[in-house]
């Protein structure tokens, strides 16, 4: 018989921690956010206030995490929850105004090889 479900310590405590059940009441019952906008890995978060009274522990924690830019693959990490419950739980946070998710840094984009080359002809010829 498994104490997963009993309230008992031991094994049966790091089962509860990361339950479907427990991932089932953080997100109540949801499984898709209400952002506007697609939350990938990559999008990054930054809470736009700090934790306010009255708010469920793990959008507090997100909030308090995010007062620097985070991805969504960090908060994930941290917080120690699947990426779909933490984008449920961003979806909230954004739709509240509390976090703002922007696009990552584009990588930068390099010159034209040609021009490259022609800059360095002409400071040859300096």
């Amino acid at each position: 018989m498994s104490d997963a479900g009993n309230g008992g310590g031991g094994t049966g405590a790091h089962w509860e921690e990361s339950s479907p059940e427990r991932l089932y009441v953080i997100t109540g019952g949801r499984s898709g956010t209400s952002a506007p906008a697609a939350l990938d890995l990559v999008t990054l978060i930054v809470a736009r206030s700090g934790v306010k009274p009255g708010m469920q522990p793990e959008h507090a924690a997100i909030v308090q995490l995010c007062q620097a830019p985070l991805s969504v693959a960090e908060i994930s990490a941290y917080l120690g929850l699947p990426v779909s419950v933490v984008t449920v739980l961003l979806g909230d946070l954004l739709a509240d105004n509390r976090v703002i998710a922007r696009a990552p840094v584009p990588p930068a984009r390099l010159p034209d090889r040609a021009l490259i080359e022609a800059v360095i002809d002409g400071l040859q010829k300096l």
